[in-house]
């Protein structure tokens, strides 16, 4: 999916960002600067060793973040150390703080550039399947090993395929720095603290949309000065007060917390996120013979594809589609699924339809979703959305 303006705007602690194409907003993100981000590397400190499921364990490690966070003892190299409480360990979040969990972390490191992402001891090379031809990703490969130094890992990004050599070898030497500055850092801190934040995520999405994008609006001129001074793009930068109002997001981002959505042939989606999954269900609602349900559901099946971007929804997915859920005539919805989360940054995946009908989603859980940023869980019905009489 391509992004032509990025909004951005950021007020005290909270971050928001807004990806746009031809005036219609595809996807939102917002940071709380005072929890721990996605990204994030910390000097954890373990404060007791937790049995789980099936016979395995876990640590919870205090990151400073108000509840402790998770961390998998069966992790790679896990099983191979054995820790006590109160020691200190270097981890990085990989599921940020939601709702009623804590944050997950893990011990093997990246760090995310333009071109690369640096996975210290590793020690393989990947590479992006999107790069192609595949002549290009087996010179991108060589180029990467060729100035692979000791024991350590690279993954090549997408982006890289338009880089000049020198680019990516460049960007080889900073990521190490920032490594090496964690390393640092740790020997001389207390447990626990903050070792590495990730970047401002606005560079994040402008590298990944720098071929599409058009135009920048930020709410501060220090913005737009670092924006020059990180970026030498193509694109206009427009500096207002409050870009969000401006443009009507906020009233469209109070919209994807509502659990209906009308569809323009008439039916409904209802949307409801609960504990174990997120349920889905697609309704014909004052749809009279305006078209087939097959075309109602397919029209359902463009806009959860959607909606899952700008609500940020993760984990197991259920959908229950209108009429019959026979695989011959799911066959195009399901296809029309597949091909719009393929868009989807964070890895999504169809499942397929269940033996009751339903068809499944896995999408990868790194944030929380809109809801869980937005809001908060109501006291008097504890998250049922009744009251009792």
């Amino acid at each position: 999916m391509t992004i032509d303006t990025i909004i951005y705007e950021k007020n005290g602690a909270l971050t928001s960002i807004a990806l746009m194409k031809g005036g219609n907003l595809k996807e939102v993100d917002i940071f709380d600067g005072n929890k721990a981000a996605e990204g994030n590397v910390y000097l954890g400190k373990i404060t007791h060793k937790i049995d789980v499921a099936n016979g395995r364990a876990g640590y919870m490690i205090d990151i400073n973040d108000g509840r402790d966070a998770f961390l998998n003892a069966d992790e790679n190299g896990m099983n191979e150390a054995e820790y006590t409480d109160g020691q200190s360990i270097i981890v990085q979040v990989s599921q940020e703080k939601r709702a009623e969990k804590g944050a997950r972390v893990i011990r093997g490191l990246q760090f995310v550039g333009t071109y690369l992402v640096y996975c210290p001891y590793r020690m393989n090379v990947e590479a992006s399947s999107r790069i192609s031809p595949l002549e290009k990703m087996q010179s991108l490969r060589r180029l990467v090993m060729e100035n692979t130094v000791g024991q350590e890992g690279w993954i090549i990004r997408t982006a890289a395929a338009d880089a000049e050599p020198d680019e990516i070898t460049d960007e080889m030497l900073e990521l190490r720095r920032k490594y090496d500055a964690v390393r640092t850092k740790a020997r001389v801190e207390a447990a626990p603290c903050l070792l590495y934040a990730k970047p401002n995520p606005l560079f994040e999405y402008m590298a990944a949309n720098s071929m599409t994008l058009d135009k920048i609006v930020v709410n501060s001129r220090n913005m737009e000065e670092e924006i020059r001074a990180e970026f030498d793009g193509d694109f206009e930068i427009e500096v207002m007060n409050e870009p969000f109002k401006h443009f009507g997001l906020d009233e469209i981002i109070f919209e994807a917390l509502e659990k209906e959505i009308r569809l323009k042939s008439g039916g409904r989606i209802f949307i409801e996120e609960t504990k174990a999954f997120v349920a889905i269900d697609v309704d014909t609602g004052d749809d009279r013979g305006y078209g087939s349900i097959s075309r109602l559901n397919e029209d359902a099946a463009f806009e959860i594809a959607r909606q899952l971007r700008l609500r940020n929804l993760s984990g197991k997915i259920i959908i229950d589609f209108a009429g019959s859920s026979e695989y011959r005539y799911m066959k195009p919805v399901l296809e029309i699924l597949e091909r719009e989360v393929a868009k989807d940054p964070v890895r999504t995946h169809v499942v397929g339809l269940s033996r009751a009908g339903n068809v499944e989603i896995i999408r990868v859980r790194r944030r929380p979703s809109l809801s869980d940023i937005l809001s908060v869980e109501c006291p008097t019905c504890k998250g049922t959305g009744r009251v009792e009489k």
